[in-house]
């Protein structure tokens, strides 16, 4: 029999590891990721709490897929994969993971709704990353569909998840603006990681583009696509809740401003260095959209 005491020392030992997943989560977040933990100081809570939750998951699958270590193979990293995957479904099935990440996000996707539709896709595209070194178009699309966009959809569910009535209804009307922001910001990545990606991990995203023959109007052609993913995104900004808002413009602005610097950067110097946004200008930029967001 379970007695008043035991009941109490349950849920707070409960409490104790929730917190303990989550602050591992930011730990991850700001370890990997500069830009994206400073614009997430502009979420709300509890969105930013559930949002580095989301992107700690991604970071370390990314992880497992990008390990250039010699002695871990692909065969090994597809096994890790393969149980990070199965851990991820047990733990939003049942509410716990022995692993603080994953644990972490099952807390965010039983609370926020988001199910299987949103990260099996996901992880069918960090399989794709050891499977696949050269994409077709249709591959292409959909390894930027798992990899990007279903993240972009996941914190779609997060911002509306405390909206009330009607939120389905709203997650449907902004779906497709989440969807090529998320796209956007994963060809940025691809076009500012060209040499890493070819280089160091044997891998060609964009379809039919020769890398050792990298031009100029490769870089542009490019860029005119990620500037139309990002207008379209922009349209549905201003509908998102005051809690997120802030930050999804912050974060708009600030891979804006990369593909400007990547218009004006030699396609050989992309094809050698990473282009980045100075730290002042991401500043400026983060308090731009914090004026833009006032009612």
């Amino acid at each position: 029999m379970t007695t008043r005491r035991d009941g109490r020392a349950a849920r707070r030992a409960a409490t104790l590891y929730d917190s303990l997943s989550e602050d591992s989560a930011g730990r991850v977040i700001r370890a990997f990721s500069s830009s994206f933990g400073l614009a997430s100081r502009l979420l709300g809570e509890p969105v930013r709490t559930r949002v580095r939750n989301l992107y700690a998951l991604v970071r370390v699958a990314d992880e497992i897929v990008d390990n250039t270590d010699p002695g871990l193979g692909a065969e090994a990293r597809a096994t890790m994969l393969t149980w990070l995957h199965d851990d991820v479904r047990h733990a939003v099935e049942h509410g716990y993971s022995a692993n603080l990440v994953v644990h972490a996000y099952a807390r965010t996707a039983r609370s926020c709704g988001i199910g299987a539709d949103l990260v099996d896709p996901f992880f069918e595209s960090m399989r794709a990353d050891l499977e696949t070194t050269e994409h077709t178009q249709a591959s292409f699309e959909r390894y930027v569909y798992g990899s990007a966009e279903v993240v972009g959809l996941m914190c779609l569910r997060v911002f509306l998840a405390e909206t009330g009535p009607g939120r389905d209804a709203e997650y449907a009307r902004l779906a497709p603006g989440a969807q090529r922001l998320g796209a956007a910001f994963q060809k940025v990545n691809f076009l500012r990681d060209l040499a890493d990606d070819h280089d160091l991990l044997g891998r060609r995203y964009f379809p039919g583009l020769d890398v050792e023959r990298f031009s100029d109007a490769d870089r542009d052609r490019i860029l005119d696509d990620i500037d139309q993913d990002l207008a379209a995104a922009a349209a549905v900004i201003p509908a998102l809740p005051r809690s997120s808002r802030r930050a999804v413009g912050a974060a708009h602005a600030t891979f804006a401003e990369l593909c400007s610097r990547l218009r004006a950067t030699p396609a050989p110097e992309i094809r050698r260095t990473r282009v980045r946004v100075p730290d002042p200008v991401k500043a400026r930029l983060l308090a731009g959209a914090l004026v833009r967001s006032r009612p």
